[in-house]
């Protein structure tokens, strides 16, 4: 399928995708950074749209939102490729699969009315486009919001918010509500991992001012998002934002365990507590570790 959110270079002739700021001009025959988007003569396509590698009903706790729905369920879709590279991810055989964009990851292609029809057979009544970068499935995604709202279903992103300015206009008026991942408040340490933190608040300042539910998790992980006078910054972020709205966003602290090229130990749980108590003294809603989740079995 051709992507939307590109141009050609009038200069170079070099295609540019412009669904996240890296401005990506993959050659022909090449793959961007995210492992979703191809140069086909002189054309972007996104190949995995509509296409899903996970398809499962989820505690919607564990997305993680607890101020949006609490005690539901939902369904839950995650794809192929990311906008970052992060060494600690949790997701990593999907998110930057081996053999990238060409990957040989069974999918199961998904249209947006088999995804109303098999929300109404479950019981359900929100999506929740997950488990890897959702922005990557954003054709498909402003495609089923139409259908999902006429049938009454929800709309959630778990994302690590790197959109691009037009993206993000255009998801920020379909989406009811989102978790965006905040990895660390060092603009550096996010450079190296692949995103930008200006990007990253830009998109929770846009959602929230849509009307959107946002909820803000940041994984403690050792050596990049640890330091306290950075995590400070962070709450404060949070404390402005939330005052500005009128509305209090709820930020998760989880505790990282070694994962993918990341082997530092797990955060030390004395940090992770004082973590907690400095966000409680500055946040309405704070939610340390994953707690526990009911099970639902289809």
């Amino acid at each position: 399928m051709k992507a939307r959110w590109w141009k050609t270079d009038e200069e170079s002739g070099r295609v540019v995708c412009g669904l996240c700021p890296r401005s990506c001009r993959p050659e022909d025959g090449q793959w961007g950074y995210c492992a979703a988007r191809f140069n086909d003569g002189g054309e972007l396509r996104s190949p995995h749209l509509g296409r899903f590698s996970s398809i499962a009903v989820d505690p919607v706790e564990k997305k993680p939102l607890r101020r949006w729905r609490p005690g539901s369920f939902i369904l839950s879709l995650g794809s192929l490729g990311c906008t970052m590279r992060c060494p600690f991810c949790q997701n990593h055989s999907i998110a930057q699969p081996a053999g990238g964009g060409a990957a040989r990851i069974p999918l199961q292609a998904v249209t947006p009315r088999q995804l109303v029809e098999k929300c109404r057979e479950l019981g359900l009544s929100s999506v929740a486009y997950t488990y890897n970068e959702p922005a990557l499935q954003a054709e498909y995604i402003l495609e089923a919001a139409p259908l999902l709202r006429e049938a009454g279903t929800a709309a959630v992103l778990v994302s690590n918010g790197m959109y691009s300015e037009e993206l993000l206009t255009a998801l920020s008026g379909v989406m009811d509500a989102a978790n965006i991942d905040v990895k660390t408040f060092n603009p550096q340490a996010y450079a190296r991992l692949g995103g930008s933190l200006d990007v990253v608040k830009r998109t929770v300042s846009v959602l929230l001012q849509a009307g959107t539910h946002v909820e803000c998790t940041t994984l403690v992980v050792p050596g990049i998002s640890d330091n306290a006078d950075e995590f400070a910054a962070e709450l404060d972020w949070l404390a402005d934002l939330s005052a500005a709205g009128g509305r209090d966003i709820p930020l998760h602290i989880s505790r990282y365990r070694p994962c993918y090229r990341w082997t530092e130990p797990p955060t030390d749980i004395g940090l992770l507590q004082r973590f907690t108590a400095m966000a409680e003294a500055k946040l309405k809603y704070v939610y340390s570790g994953s707690g526990p989740f009911r099970i639902r079995r289809f």
